[in-house]
């Protein structure tokens, strides 16, 4: 199990330590469900050779992005590239985040309006996938940042995982440890994310965080390994609800604007 993998590990089963011993952590701060979040994500394989024209083209969505975002159509927007290549996996992803589905198929629809879902660096790909996902747990700073560090941790539920097992591990550990680290300026920005639009299996969730440096991905680190430390039976309640063959990490060099 790599680091990554413990590092969220670690988060999830305190979660679910924290949630058997509600009553006696009562004086805890209550964190709760806010509206959904609705984030569109491209994802896309580029050969090497076509990077820099896919960065060009990615610069003149701006021209889309930024009144959206200034009218309150997004929250956010951004554009990562994969630092940990996989044979069959994404080399760069585009994303915008709304409050509203109305929001992101607002945006879409400028994209392929004004021809920018044809361009030639986009044609150049050799896959190209999407995804609509949602959160109910997330915040973020505002402004507008390059050479971020963005980690992501997939992970599978088990058949048998209560039916709001996603929203107990947020609210009883995940939320608090981010936040801390989002107080603190180690990250700018984190969600939980669910499928929307669900093309991966049932029960599938992903935890992400932007940090603000390298140094932040150590930082996340250290707290997660404290806590983890502080709960002795915290990977046992992990494996309990957890199907590990569906984990996968997710490590990206990130351009991103919030409001």
């Amino acid at each position: 199990m790599n680091r990554m993998l413990w590092r969220f590990a670690g988060l999830c089963t305190l979660a679910l330590v924290a949630v058997w011993a509600m009553p006696a952590r009562g004086q805890m701060s209550e964190v709760k469900e806010k509206p959904p979040m609705y984030s569109y994500v491209g994802f896309w394989n580029i050969p090497r050779a076509q990077w820099a024209d896919y960065e060009k083209a990615g610069a003149a969505d701006e021209k889309v992005l930024a009144p959206a975002l200034a009218s309150g159509t997004i929250v956010g927007y951004g554009s990562d590239l994969n630092l940990v290549h996989t044979a069959d996996g994404a080399t760069h992803d585009d994303w915008w985040s709304s409050m509203s589905m109305a929001g992101l198929m607002n945006v879409l629809n400028q994209f392929y309006s004004n021809g920018s879902a044809t361009s030639p660096a986009l044609q150049a790909a050799t896959k190209h996938w999407d995804g609509i996902y949602v959160s109910h747990f997330y915040n973020w700073k505002s402004g507008s940042w390059k050479g971020l560090y963005t980690h992501g941790g997939q992970y599978k539920l088990k058949a048998d995982a209560p039916d709001d097992a996603v929203a107990m591990l947020a609210k009883n550990l995940i939320v608090p440890i981010l936040e801390k680290q989002l107080a603190d300026g180690t990250i700018y920005e984190y969600e939980i994310d669910t499928e929307a639009i669900h093309t991966d299996p049932p029960g599938t969730f992903w935890i992400f965080y932007i940090a603000a440096n390298a140094d932040g991905l150590d930082k996340v680190n250290a707290a997660v390994q404290a806590a983890v430390k502080a709960n002795p039976l915290a990977l046992a309640a992990f494996d309990s609800m957890m199907d590990s063959s569906g984990h996968r990490d997710y490590l990206a060099m990130t351009s991103a604007t919030y409001k």
